[in-house]
């Protein structure tokens, strides 16, 4: 399978409301549309996963991102320049996601990937993917295809091909929280 018929076949499931496994530019992760309630509901159950925990969504730019955050503080552009390593920001403010995503306070995780299958992912499906790692809560990160445990393979709809034989280290991102003042509080190193 090419690479384009992989994100080909995701995005047709992303668009019915499934859920997939893909890589990502840090650990491989559980997607769905971010837009839709149910969707995200579905991640929440396969990850055994308390729904008020938030996740994280993946992007593919600046603009898209931009869609889902009513007001991005200046800082929030300095420090996805910066970046060295994937970099999750946490901002206040989300629209146009699905309820069940967005955090108590109003806020919302999300992170602009540069990895080229992710990014072509985001791109092609138009919308926020949510990318929570493809672990079943309290698990360990799947950092390659190999890791993931049968039972979140079995629970999900569709399983990117691209990349699965890979094996080498990944890490999850930075999770940086910013607020509209200006004031950075860093979640996860």
């Amino acid at each position: 399978m090419t690479q384009e018929e992989d994100i080909r076949n995701a995005v047709k499931v992303l668009n019915a409301g499934g859920v997939i496994l893909y890589p990502t530019d840090t650990v491989w992760g559980i997607g769905c549309d971010a837009t839709n309630a149910e969707a995200v509901a579905k991640v929440y159950k396969i990850k055994h996963r308390d729904d008020s925990k938030a996740l994280i969504c993946l992007v593919d730019s600046d603009a898209r991102l931009q869609r889902y955050v009513r007001d991005v503080p200046a800082v929030a552009w300095d420090l996805l320049d910066a970046a060295v390593k994937p970099t999750t920001v946490i901002l206040d403010n989300a629209v146009n996601l699905a309820p069940n995503l967005i955090a108590e306070d109003g806020s919302i995780a999300l992170r602009i990937t540069k990895e080229p299958f992710s990014k072509e992912l985001c791109y092609r499906f138009q919308k926020a993917l949510v990318s929570t790692s493809a672990n079943i809560s309290g698990e360990p990160a799947a950092q390659n295809y190999r890791d993931i445990n049968p039972e979140l393979i079995k629970s999900v709809d569709y399983v990117c091909w691209t990349r699965r034989q890979e094996h080498k280290p990944h890490t999850p991102s930075s999770i940086i929280k910013l607020k509209p003042n200006g004031e950075v509080k860093i979640i996860r190193a």
